[in-house]
């Protein structure tokens, strides 16, 4: 069983989504980006506890937060009299006598979040229980099978699904929001909708485990907690609260008159009986407890010994690493007691070392039907195929669309995995990519913006503040490449490299947004032609020189230039030019590197532009 594929419209920052779900997979991208949306809007259309909460959904679950209906035509051409009457609207009087009669060919349409899953892979009892509503999905075009000749459905690539679709939108009788889950095809037109339950999502193993509530909840008695969940897959029905409430119903707290507190409470029941009847209420006490079932799962609390001591501490309070090792062996007893669950599992890296990462992964994958991370891990991303990997891009206008990664001829994927961590991974995660020619760029153009930005920060930018990820290319035939690489999965891709010729220049531009070429054979010389004898002479005195070169310049700062043309040469991809460059001043710092910085960070982060400026454009 899994969702092989789910739709959203209009909630939270997304406007539209469809997005195709593979067995096992991570949503990589940008923050905020709407990953973690994704995996709410599973929870809303198919999580079983979802909709206990009143209301299901708020003001802050609809694309930029609209939610109230509105007045629409019947077709296009009957909009502009709608537009023009709620103009005319706006200028009456706020007496609804006043009001104009809303116009007979004009209707009222409330935002909708709608939000459809569909699942395939079904077990015999969803077979059983959804036959009426079962629909055929094509796995080789990714789309509902509708054929009108039934005995398509032998294909191999042809299998049984049931499409069901959340709607939320806010009441304005009720003056509140509603939501609830239906079978998709019930919605068309014509037909009455019929409700997918609570009971038809329990047989889906739906579960979502967010990054802080999961811990925090864990070893609770909370509705939806993981102890819950356990104790309603084996069936078990703790029958204590009506033992445990009358134990605590029995105790007062601070009953011993020594302590004092039982004569301040005798003083509020003297005052208290002045003015009103007895019966209106006497006899404060203190108790333990709300004596409800509902509070006592919620102040109900397992304890585990610390350290190597006997003390118990209340279980949230361990280690983060301890507690998500915790869930961990939790949601390894959920996955054995029912054969088919769907994982859904926000940044499992949280306070978890690499190999313990790596393992939640691993144990997870193989002990569900389908498993469905969010992650910035290069340890959780190498668990997944290219296949498996969810590339998420957002557009202004909210449209989130996935990606896939597609290697250029030139990298192979032995070549990539074995890279992954050090040159693939934060190009992934971000938004803009850097492309650099070698080592000697990926380490020293950073360092040289950062170093811009702490000395003039009204005029240069760090490239961590512009979201640019450098990734090293190593060498200048795998540029155009790499670049193809992110910019078809819609990251903005720019590039920095030594003079090219005319032909790899030409393919280099092909796939970037901006070339940044310097004039000189390569960025070391760049350096040692753009700087001052001063900056050379001071970085001499202070690095510590290896013997080979002592031998060769004996006094390196007299003879800075050459013995730093020896030492950067000797210390390439070790970041020889980049600590030259972080202890100079700006004065010091090559003119083509600064008018670089100043180019990138006008691209990535544009100035505002004026009124005046923009009616000059427009002119």
């Amino acid at each position: 069983m899994k969702v092989a594929r789910i739709k959203i419209n209009n909630f939270r920052g997304v406007s539209a989504a469809d997005i195709l779900l593979p067995e096992h997979g991570v949503l990589i991208g940008d923050n905020n980006t709407g990953k973690t949306t994704i995996l709410e809007a599973l929870d809303l259309v198919l999580g079983p506890d979802r909709l206990n909460r009143r209301p299901p959904i708020d003001e802050h679950d609809f694309f930029q937060g609209d939610y109230l209906p509105k007045r629409a035509a019947h077709n296009d051409a009957e909009q502009e009299q709608v537009e023009e009457t709620d103009e005319a609207d706006a200028t009456i009087d706020g007496d609804p006598g006043n009001e104009p009669e809303q116009d007979a060919e004009s209707y009222t349409v409330a935002p909708e979040i709608q939000i459809e899953a569909t699942i395939i892979n079904l077990t015999a009892e969803q077979k059983s229980r959804f036959g009426d509503r079962i629909e055929f999905w094509d796995s080789e075009t990714s789309t509902i099978y509708n054929e009108a000749n039934p005995e398509g459905v032998d294909a191999e690539n042809i299998v049984p699904a049931v499409r069901v679709t959340f709607v939320g939108k806010y009441e304005p009788e009720e003056d509140d929001f509603e939501g609830k889950t239906y079978f998709s095809g019930s919605l068309i037109d014509g037909e009455s909708p019929e409700q997918f339950y609570k009971r038809d999502k329990q047989l889906c193993g739906f579960l979502y485990l967010r990054t802080i509530r999961t811990g925090s909840r864990a070893l609770s008695l909370e509705r939806g907690s993981l102890l819950d969940i356990i104790l309603r897959l084996k069936e078990i029905r703790p029958q204590m609260w009506e033992d445990t409430i009358g134990s605590l119903s029995a105790h007062a707290v601070a009953a011993d008159p020594s302590i004092g507190l039982s004569d301040v409470l005798g003083s509020i029941d003297n005052a208290l009986k002045k003015y009103v009847p007895k019966e209106w209420g006497a006899e404060p006490r203190l108790k333990v407890s709300n004596l409800t079932r509902e509070h006592l799962r919620k102040v109900i609390t397992a304890f585990i010994a610390t350290g190597e001591g006997d003390h118990l501490a209340p279980f949230y309070r361990q280690g983060t690493g301890t507690i998500n090792m915790l869930v961990l062996a939790m949601l390894s007893i959920i996955a054995e007691s029912k054969q088919e669950v769907i994982f859904a599992m926000e940044e499992p890296e949280t306070a978890i070392p690499p190999y313990a990462q790596k393992r939640i992964v691993h144990e997870i994958r193989k002990l569900s039907s389908q498993t469905l991370f969010t992650s910035h891990s290069p340890y959780v991303l190498e668990e997944f195929d290219l296949s498996e990997t969810i590339v998420l891009d957002r557009d202004v206008n909210g449209c989130l669309k996935q990606s896939e990664i597609t290697l250029p001829d030139s990298l192979k994927l032995k070549k990539y995995r074995q890279d992954f961590r050090s040159r693939f991974c934060e190009g992934l995660l971000a938004r803009r990519i850097l492309v650099a020619e070698g080592n000697t760029e990926t380490d020293a153009f950073p360092v040289a913006c950062l170093r811009l930005a702490e000395l003039d920060p009204e005029q240069y930018s760090s490239l961590e503040s512009l979201g640019v990820a450098v990734v090293n290319a190593s060498g200048e035939n795998n540029i155009p490449g790499l670049a193809k690489m992110y910019s078809r999965l819609d990251k903005r891709t720019f590039a920095i490299c030594d003079t090219q010729d005319a032909a790899n220049k030409a393919l280099i531009e092909a796939q970037v947004e901006e070339l940044f070429m310097h004039p000189e054979p390569t960025f070391e010389a760049l350096i040692l032609n753009g700087t001052t004898d001063a900056a050379l002479e001071r970085f001499a005195g202070d690095i510590d020189w290896p013997p080979h070169l002592v031998a060769n310049f004996p006094d390196p700062v007299a003879d800075a230039r050459n013995a730093l043309t020896a030492y950067f040469k000797w210390s390439k991809g070790n970041w020889g030019v980049a600590d030259f460059l972080a202890q100079c001043s700006e004065n010091e710092i090559p003119e083509w590197i600064k008018n670089a910085a100043k180019k990138l960070a006008e691209l990535c982060d544009p100035a505002p532009v004026s009124e005046e400026g923009a009616a000059a454009a427009a002119d």
